[in-house]
């Protein structure tokens, strides 16, 4: 986002017609009034000249010719004092012109001290150097403003007294999936934002949905004055990353004690079971009561598995990351996927800056969710069953989509709830795991419908090294 192109931006609206000035009555140019004095002063000499030369009893014609030489000779000397008046006028204005459109450059010359005019070129000189000088210190501040505000990674959104946008950061333009060229000049309403105006500061709002959970942002307001006029000045807090945060450690201390309760309860249960199933006499009824002993023996060995994988979200140790090939990472996880074959359909190779068997396992849940869609038999669509692979650079991210053809999102409120799950055989940990993982690596995972056909797209994005640390 360029912030001095949105501050002109800004100004522009708010410019202030430049008012005329006030009207005076008809008179001559300021040259045409000087030279018009200068003509009537030459009248007092011609009429001197006349009677001289008539004192000399000169004839008409000599003295028509010198009454017309002198009147040529005034009329020149006029014109170079009215040149050498003007000329330094010229000047200044100029100069005061170039000063009014912002060009500092110009400077008035024969700038000296005891001299009128030279007096006005010193101080005009002076008033374009202050100026200059003021320029270079907005320039510099807007451009430390530009950097602030890209550096900020709250949205910040300015409106004007109408409800217009007038600022807009890249962080905002995120929030708000939109880009500050489109975005600039819209009102609130247009862009889906007016009850920010209407919010009272510290108050929570909800601008939308993402990645299955509610945006949460606290709204921090203030007001300016641009010009004379009031404007809004909004800054967001995003707050749903520490909710789903306290929400993840309340789960797992939910986990925790029932792991411990229930664990307590299925050891010996498990143990007792196998021990009268083995201590069974053998008679005729004894296989139902075996066959029941066994049954209790593996339900308790399933559910204490389905606790052993659900401790899983509460020991994520942190990730170790190294700068890792996505193209050799992404082909070991879909070699591991024997159901569906699972096409990619990028080939550039891109390095990012991961733990690789952290991510290998977000993939593998997201691919394996992909596959159960694909091949689920609700799936309505005539075409078979896919899954594609694909991922693409974005500034310092790189995000991989996996593109399914099942029958897409229903209600996506529960997607990255624990224990949540719409599979017969799920455990409802595979998604919270993912998006676990991709948080630890400054990241995110995202679930929407596909737009070009049915089916669902999983979005996971990381975050990559710079350039120059290589990748194909």
């Amino acid at each position: 986002m360029d912030c001095e192109e949105q501050s002109k931006t800004a100004l522009n609206s708010m410019h202030v017609r430049r008012l005329p000035l006030g009207r005076t009555r008809r008179r001559l140019a300021f040259e045409k009034r000087l030279r018009a004095w200068l003509y009537l002063l030459s009248l007092p000499a011609v009429v001197l000249g006349f009677l001289l030369l008539r004192a000399y009893d000169m004839s008409w014609q000599t003295l028509a010719i010198s009454e017309v030489g002198l009147l040529i000779g005034w009329a020149l000397a006029a014109s170079i004092l009215t040149e050498q008046i003007v000329r330094p006028l010229r000047t200044l204005a100029n100069v005061v012109a170039a000063l009014r459109e912002d060009d500092y450059s110009f400077r008035a010359r024969g700038a000296r001290r005891n001299d009128a005019m030279g007096d006005l070129a010193l101080e005009v000189n002076s008033l374009a150097g202050q100026l200059q000088s003021q320029r270079s210190g907005a320039l510099e501040a807007m451009a430390l403003l530009e950097h602030v505000m890209a550096s900020i990674e709250s949205p910040i959104l300015a409106f004007d007294r109408e409800g217009r946008l007038l600022m807009l950061n890249v962080a905002g333009e995120s929030a708000l999936s939109t880009s500050h060229i489109k975005a600039l000049g819209k009102s609130a309403e247009e862009l889906h934002l007016g009850h920010l105006l209407t919010t009272e500061d510290g108050q929570l709002v909800v601008l939308g949905r993402q990645n299955g959970h509610m945006d949460r942002w606290i709204v921090k307001r203030s007001s300016f004055r641009l010009r004379g006029v009031s404007h809004t000045l909004i800054m967001l807090s995003d707050i749903s990353k520490a909710l789903r945060e306290e929400e993840r450690l309340a789960w797992e201390r939910l986990i925790r004690v029932l792991g411990h309760e229930i664990n307590n309860s299925l050891t010996p249960i498990k143990s007792i079971a196998e021990s009268l199933r083995t201590r069974l006499p053998v008679t005729e009824t004894s296989g139902d009561f075996e066959r029941g002993l066994a049954v209790i023996e593996n339900r308790a060995e399933s559910l204490n598995r389905f606790l052993q994988a659900y401790r899983q979200l509460s020991r994520l140790p942190p990730p170790k990351l190294k700068h890792v090939s996505l193209a050799a990472l992404i082909a070991r996880v879909v070699n591991l996927e024997f159901r569906l074959r699972v096409s990619i359909a990028t080939s550039e190779d891109v390095m990012v800056n991961v733990d690789a068997d952290q991510i290998e396992q977000a993939l593998i849940n997201l691919i394996r969710n992909a596959v159960d869609a694909a091949l689920s038999s609700d799936t309505a669509s005539k075409s078979p069953p896919s899954v594609e692979l694909r991922w693409k650079k974005i500034s310092s991210e790189v995000i991989i989509s996996i593109l399914d053809s099942g029958l897409g999102l229903t209600n996506s409120a529960n997607l990255f709830v624990p224990f949540y799950t719409t599979k017969p055989t799920g455990t409802g940990i595979g998604l919270i795991l993912a998006q676990q993982i991709a948080e630890a690596h400054s990241g995110s995972v995202r679930l929407t419908n596909r737009i070009d056909a049915q089916g669902c797209v999983a979005e996971l994005r990381l975050t990559r090294p710079p350039d120059h640390h290589g990748g194909a």
